[in-house]
């Protein structure tokens, strides 16, 4: 396995993860499908370099990304923050996996946001990490996430 030469950001990220102070996409994608959770708390624990290694993980199917990830974390967070991450339960088949369909969810935040939601065509291009990041900001249906729109524009399903 092969860590990323740097944290994996998207450009919409860089900002509003204000220099890693928050769990970037690529660290909550890996958590999600292998079924952990941190607090926000603990994340803030973790030294800068451990949160950059850990946003440097593999986003593809890898053999040795479960072990290695979970390693990685678990031992994180019992040496900085005196804890383990929450165990959640997998979910088996996630919207964002599937190309296609538009989540309904993501037709709802584009709605809030006053833009079209992704045609399915263009959904079916996105690659995975793409659709779960839309996904995960499209999960609150009430109100706007700050990230949605732009991670639109960036994704290229709007302008």
């Amino acid at each position: 396995m092969v860590l990323y030469d740097a944290a994996r950001l998207f450009g919409f990220e860089v900002e509003s993860s204000d220099n890693l102070r928050f769990i970037p996409l690529a660290v909550r994608f890996n958590m999600d499908r292998f079924s952990k959770r941190i607090s926000l708390e603990q994340w803030q624990m973790l030294p800068y370099d451990d949160r950059v290694l850990l946003a440097r993980f593999p986003l593809d199917d890898e053999a040795g990304l479960e072990k290695n990830f979970d390693l990685a974390l678990d031992e994180m967070l019992k040496t900085h923050a005196n804890a383990e991450p929450e165990r959640v339960e997998l979910d088996a088949d996630p919207v964002w996996a599937h190309a296609d369909a538009v989540p309904e969810t993501v037709i709802r935040q584009s709605s809030l946001c006053g833009v079209s939601a992704p045609s399915l065509s263009k959904w079916a291009k996105l690659d995975r990490f793409q659709r779960y990041a839309l996904a995960k900001l499209s999960r609150n249906t009430d109100k706007i996430n700050q990230d949605f729109l732009p991670a639109m524009r960036e994704f290229g399903l709007t302008e």
